[in-house]
This record gives structure tokens, C-alpha cells and sequence, in this order.
């Protein structure tokens, strides 16, 4: 059965839910001028997916550190804050650079925001950022070899890393799953970790871009940490503690404007 992509309400419902922790039923029904049974409905739908965690009268954000959300979900999930960030990071992107873009439905908003950038030239371990840059004649996409998974086009393993290392590109643009409190980014598959870790290592300057549900998200496999970050592209200001870590790590933060 294919997984369930929220409606305008749904992914609305999840975001507040997302910003809150967590929400009672009732507090949700008056959020969105809806009914409880309407609410119950989409709460009922969006637990069995794994979205939300359900508790007597509320839901919580689930904790699972294994496990991402489904892609096409995270293609509707904070879709207005991606192109806001992805917004905000080809305007810094220069024209007639080189970069690195991974696997990630916000690095997938950046490739559509680069499309009049003249002179790129990007290598990609991502099918989908591919196929949306090989419409600009004027960028040059290198595609890397590796596995390809095929409920998100990406491609990974020790094809792909060797790949990598294989260039020194100007700017390397790294999505992520999880920003934690101790300063770590983690995601959720170690492969594609493995990947990102190349990037990071064969980049002039590394850029992250994320939107703030990443922040004191939990997952399993650490890929990097704060100091090994050039540039932080997100749509709100960080909650603490992430100002102090981010000052401390010498990580220049761009937040888009609303």
C-alpha cells in the first residue's frame, strides 16, 4: 500500500504538532475550525503512517531514531519553508561555481531554485536534483555512480563515496534529518551517512540546509558536527540552545525572512 500523502490540513496539523511537541485533540479542533471527529480522523490516519504518536486526548511528535518519515510525505511536510530556504540559498550561490548536492527533499528545492544559474557545474548523488538541473543548458550535472533507492532516487554506497573523492567542489549543500542539542547532525541510513561524510571532507565550504523541524530531532547514525559546518540555512530562528552552539562553532546562520 502506498504511504499516505497529507492534505493542506494533514500537513498543517503535523506542523503544528511538530512545533508544539505535542497537542491536545481539542486544542487542534479550535487551531483549524474543525471538528473533533474530523480531527480524530486525521489524527487516526497520520498515527497508523507512523506521523504522530497518539496518547489519551492528545498526540506527540513519535521519537523514532531508526526510521525517517516516507519520502513522499517529507516532499508535503514544511513545503513553503524548503522553497523559502532554497530561496535564500541560491541567491548566496554564486554564478559559475561548483557544487555538491545530496539526497534530500530541501536540497531537491535548491536544485529547482538554481535553475537560471548560469555556469554551474554540480555533481549529485541524487536522481531527482539531476533531472530537475538537466533542464538549465547552462549547468553541467555529474551524476555518481552508487545503489540507487528507489523510494527516493537517491544513490549511495562505497561506488558512490569512492565517487566523491574523487573532486573538490566549492560548495557543498548537505540536507539532514536531525540537529541535536549536543551539536551533531544525524540522519537515519548509515550509507548515505557515509556519503554526506565525503562531501563534507572534499568541499571548500559546507553548507547545511535545514528547516526547523530538524532541531532536537532524534536519530540514529551521527554524520557530522556543527564546527564541520560553513553555513546554516533554516526558515526560523533556532531554539536555544543552537544560537550559542552555532556562535561557538563559527557556523554563519541565514534565516529567511518569512
Amino acid at each position: 500500500m502506498p504511504a499516505l500523502v497529507p492534505n493542506p490540513r494533514q500537513a498543517e496539523l503535523l506542523e503544528a504538532v511538530r512545533t508544539q511537541g505535542s497537542m491536545t485533540v481539542e486544542s487542534l479542533a479550535e487551531q483549524f475550525g474543525v471538528t473533533l471527529q474530523t480531527v480524530r480522523r486525521d489524527v487516526k490516519l497520520l498515527a497508523d503512517e507512523g506521523l504522530l504518536a497518539r496518547f489519551h486526548g492528545g498526540v506527540r511528535v513519535p521519537a523514532s531514531t531508526t526510521e525517517n518519515i516516507a519520502y513522499r510525505q517529507r516532499q508535503q511536510l514544511n513545503a513553503s519553508a524548503k522553497q523559502r530556504i532554497a530561496r535564500a540559498v541560491a541567491k548566496a550561490v554564486p554564478e559559475g561555481c561548483s557544487l555538491i548536492l545530496n539526497i534530500g527533499t530541501t536540497t531537491e528545492a535548491v536544485a529547482r531554485e538554481l535553475l537560471r544559474h548560469k555556469g554551474l557545474r554540480v555533481i549529485t548523488n541524487n536522481l531527482n536534483v539531476a533531472a530537475i538541473l538537466s533542464d538549465n543548458p547552462d549547468c553541467e550535472v555529474i551524476v555518481a555512480g552508487g545503489v540507487v533507492r528507489s523510494r527516493d532516487r537517491g544513490i549511495v554506497g562505497e561506488a558512490t563515496v569512492d565517487f566523491i573523492t574523487q573532486f573538490k567542489v566549492d560548495i557543498g549543500l548537505i540536507g539532514i534529518s536531525a540537529i541535536e542539542s549536543d551539536g551533531t547532525l544525524r540522519d537515519f541510513d548509515y550509507r548515505e551517512v557515509k556519503v554526506a561524510k565525503a562531501i563534507i571532507e572534499h568541499s571548500r565550504e559546507v553548507w547545511l540546509a535545514a528547516d526547523h523541524s530538524k532541531f532536537n530531532r532524534p536519530a540514529m547514525v551521527q554524520l557530522a558536527r556543527l564546527d564541520q559546518i560553513d553555513a546554516l540555512f533554516t526558515d526560523v530562528q533556532p531554539p536555544p540552545p543552537f544560537p550559542a552552539l552555532l556562535a561557538e562553532a563559527g557556523v554563519q546562520l541565514h534565516v529567511t525572512e518569512p
